[in-house]
């Protein structure tokens, strides 16, 4: 098993040194979906939620998220994106986001990638809790890490 790279060598947090490393293009994708109840499925589809525009409100506050990261991940490196962007797919059993960041920079966008995904889902669970009381958010994963 490797060595956790957040720690050293007393087993202390640590947040890594990474000014030596070079700048490369770093892509990091990440998907998750939420379970909702068809009749809510519907009224996202036609738009008919009192709070507004599920989708569009949901993808933006999951751009907002990205460029926050570090503020929320205490040894997340601060990051300036080139770009965040945020897939929507409404399914028979919900809605899967899949985020796509971008950087050139020292260190990779997944903690980002993961964090766009997770608040887009968290925002869709805010704007219908009240007609829905059973979603399920679930599958967030990294779905692929690139750097050139």
């Amino acid at each position: 098993m490797n060595k956790l790279t957040h720690t050293d060598n007393k087993g202390k947090a640590i947040m890594i040194d990474v000014g030596d490393k070079a700048n490369q293009v770093r892509i990091a994708k990440a998907s998750g979906h939420i379970t909702l109840a068809p009749e809510t499925i519907i009224l996202i589809k036609d738009n008919l939620l009192k709070k507004g525009d599920v989708l569009t409100v949901s993808q933006l506050a999951g751009i907002s998220a990205a460029k926050k990261t570090s503020d929320l991940i205490p040894l997340c490196h601060n990051i300036v994106l080139d770009n965040v962007r945020i897939d929507t797919v409404v399914d028979k059993t919900g809605v899967k986001f899949a985020s796509e960041v971008r950087c050139y920079g020292k260190t990779g966008v997944e903690m980002e990638a993961l964090t766009a995904v997770s608040v887009a889902l968290l925002t869709v669970y805010d704007m219908c809790k009240a007609v829905d009381k059973n979603m399920i958010i679930d599958n967030i994963s990294l779905t692929e890490k690139i750097k050139k």
